[in-house]
């Protein structure tokens, strides 16, 4: 989607960004998820990416995206990308390999596992900046009481079970699981994995968890606030766009042919945050 927000001769203008540079957590050497949204390139539009690596039996938590859709593309490597249909309350999956994608509709429920070393995936969303509501966080922050009550379980049970999930977990099994068994290959396999009890180290390099909402209304006053000292500047000290304001055409205030809004891209709502 077209940025009508951002005037493309201002010097703060970014067209390019090296993704190695913005990593969103890392498990080890070999697991690790960067990240591209509107933060780190602000021409990005509606549009952002994670930049995925991954060995074998490794797992992107089961989680949704709420606010964007998403395509899984493999570079490298193999992968099970599973999906949860909400409409037909069918658990899908599929196996792509360099060169094959796989669609998750905004909101559904999915995971995706490395099967094969060096497994690089790329995932492409529709939005400035992919929000994330990860498995690990819904478990660890229900009170156990109301996953026993709710489907009558054993409360004690409940909680001996998810008391090891500390803090988010994103990439899967955590540092030093002590469960020493093979990735499921297929969902056969992983609806019939032999029970154990998991202990786990929490050394994952982890980025505290993000506001997302937040992120988005402080890079939008970046965007105000930076445009609005350049303008001042080109038109010796007069505003260009006033937060507290009316907006007002180019042409009544400079008494030339008007410009673009600064605030577009379909984010119109954000007109009346500040």
């Amino acid at each position: 989607m077209a940025i009508s927000y951002m005037d493309f001769t201002l010097p703060n203008v970014q067209f390019s960004f090296d993704v190695n540079n913005s990593t969103y957590i890392k498990k080890d050497n070999q697991n690790y998820i960067n990240v591209l949204s509107v933060n780190e390139l602000n021409t990005l539009g509606n549009a952002s990416l994670l930049d995925i690596y991954l060995s074998r039996g490794n797992v992107i938590e089961p989680h949704i995206h709420q606010n964007a859709s998403e395509i899984v593309y493999c570079i490298s490597g193999a992968a099970d990308v599973s999906l949860i249909n909400p409409f037909t309350k069918k658990l899908l999956q599929y196996s792509i390999k360099p060169g094959q994608v796989v669609n998750v509709p905004q909101g559904w429920w999915h995971y995706e596992m490395a099967t094969a070393d060096n497994t690089h995936l790329l995932a492409i969303f529709d939005a400035p900046i992919p929000q994330f509501i990860g498995a690990s966080d819904m478990l660890r922050l229900t009170p156990p009481e109301v996953f026993a009550h709710t489907y009558c379980l054993d409360k004690a049970k409940v909680q001996e079970a998810l008391a090891p999930i500390k803090g988010s977990i994103v990439i899967g099994p955590p540092a030093h699981c002590s469960r020493q068994e093979a990735a499921p290959s297929s969902v056969t396999s992983a609806h019939n994995q032999p029970p154990g009890e998991a202990s786990y180290s929490q050394e994952q390099e982890q980025i505290q968890p993000f506001d997302w909402h937040q992120l988005m209304l402080e890079q939008q006053k970046r965007l105000m606030q930076q445009q609005q000292e350049m303008f001042e500047q080109k038109h010796q000290g007069t505003p260009y766009f006033d937060a507290d304001a009316s907006p007002q055409p180019e042409e009544a205030r400079h008494g030339g042919p008007a410009r673009l809004p600064v605030i577009g891209n379909g984010w119109d709502f954000f007109g009346n945050l500040f």
